[in-house]
């Protein structure tokens, strides 16, 4: 048997090195740049006239702080709270010329030969598309799995506008998930360190919403003790979510137009300017456009916060959504100590596919750990499901004939709608029922709707 001839990889390796799509760094331990591949500059986005020195000082970040931070994270310190040189990784945003991209770093020591010489050797991975993926599979762990057309949309439209500061509108019926959509656009944004603060406007007593929104000082009115800041002050560097803004009072709604727009404010009893550096994101169930037109919201408020508007469409437009939505709630559910080897029968989940959800995707996953609770033999039967299902189930397969008081309730029910231009919500409260029962109604007798 012939010796095969000694080969140098050295060469061939360098010359792979400057071609890959993954960027390699080294450095010696006091942090200077020994060598780096033309991918650093490309996926760090920096320029060629830009000399790398230290890592302490490279491109739009503090390499080197970042690395103690994730070591620290990671537990990877010493006693003396330096790195213990174990590889780490941690992930950064890099804003682009046009984007902003998420760059997997991976950082450890090594040597050659077991020298004592040790050098840093530094990975560089562009994970956005990664990061893009799994937020259209299942973003931020929330409620907002789907593979509904509309849905994937409004998820990507998302990644696009999240890395910007614009405002953003979200309107859609009640428990559809804007507020899922909400966290999900602040996770992805450059914000998404600082705090993402929640205000509920329609919970809150009108009397005491500007207080809520900018704060007051001490004495402002009976009961102010203390300073307190508002809102806007607490989301500082971050993002504020007016969940219900339609709620909003119109004298409010001047004051809250001047915040949102120059970014400054007075307190509430205060003559003293505040400036602030907030991100708006707001959401209503009703149609602010339909306010605008009424008089009810302020024309040049609506047009601020609905830079991007986004409608998100009722569960019932996109049935498809249910299955995945079922079997993400079950897994939840399992998570949290509910039996996680339970099966739907063929008539329950038929009866679910058939309801109409006025409650949307809050109404379905309340119905998924109710079926799960009152389940036999960890089968879910339609006996197992909530009332309203059952009711408008048995409703709709049952021919019923119209006597004359059922036809004045038919005549009701149009009205109402009517009155409401089809808000059904709007419409229930007129005629004194539940969304449930409307929904039972219209499809009990055929209203057009």
């Amino acid at each position: 048997m012939t010796k095969s001839a000694k080969f140098d990889f050295a060469p061939l390796a360098k010359t792979v090195i400057q071609h890959i799509d993954e960027g390699i760094m080294v450095a010696d331990q006091l942090g200077k740049i020994l060598y780096y591949n033309p991918a650093v500059r490309k996926l760090l986005d920096i320029s060629d006239d830009i000399e790398l020195i230290k890592i302490n000082d490279i491109g739009k970040f503090n390499l080197q702080k970042s690395l103690l931070r994730a070591a620290i994270d990671s537990g990877e310190v010493d006693a003396a709270g330096k790195p213990s040189g174990n590889f780490v990784s941690f992930e950064e945003r890099i804003k682009h010329s046009d984007s902003h991209r998420v760059i997997e770093i991976t950082s450890g020591l090594i040597s050659e030969n077991e020298s004592d010489d040790r050098k840093r050797l530094l990975l560089f991975r562009d994970k956005t598309d990664f990061h893009h993926i799994q937020s259209v599979l299942n973003p931020s762990g929330s409620n907002l799995s789907s593979k509904d057309p509309q849905m994937l949309e409004i998820i990507n439209r998302i990644q696009q506008i999240a890395p910007t500061n614009a405002f953003t509108l979200l309107q859609g019926e009640s428990g559809t998930g804007k507020t899922q959509l909400a966290r999900l656009t602040h996770s992805q944004s450059q914000r998404s360190k600082a705090a993402f603060i929640e205000v509920n406007c329609a919970a809150i007593p009108e009397s005491l919403l500007e207080s809520e929104l900018f704060g007051h000082v001490k004495g402002a009115f009976t009961g102010a003790s203390a300073d307190r800041l508002g809102r806007f002050q607490s989301a500082h560097k971050g993002t504020l979510f007016l969940d219900e803004v339609g709620e909003i009072p119109l004298h409010l709604q001047a004051k809250l137009l001047r915040a949102i727009q120059e970014q400054e404010f007075e307190m509430v009893g205060s003559d003293k300017t505040i400036k602030v550096d907030v991100r708006i994101i707001s959401a209503s169930n009703k149609n602010l456009r339909d306010m605008v037109d009424n008089g009810k919201f302020r024309a040049d408020l609506y047009y601020r916060l609905a830079v991007i508007a986004l409608t998100v469409p009722s569960l019932r437009e996109r049935p498809g959504d249910i299955p995945v939505l079922i079997e993400h709630f079950c897994l939840h559910l399992q998570n949290r100590g509910y039996p996680g080897n339970m099966k739907c029968s063929q008539d329950s989940m038929r009866m679910m596919m058939d309801y109409p959800w006025p409650g949307n995707v809050r109404e379905l996953e309340n119905a998924v750990e109710h079926g799960i609770i009152c389940a036999k033999d960890d089968v879910v039967f339609p006996e197992s499901l909530p009332q309203d299902i059952r009711e408008y189930c048995s409703d709709i397969n049952t021919f019923v004939k119209v006597s004359d008081d059922e036809e004045n309730t038919i005549n009701e029910i149009q009205k109402a709608m009517q009155s409401c231009k089809g808000n059904k919500a709007e419409a229930a409260k007129i005629l004194g029922v539940n969304r449930t029962t409307l929904w039972r109604w219209i499809q009990k007798y055929n209203i057009s709707v």
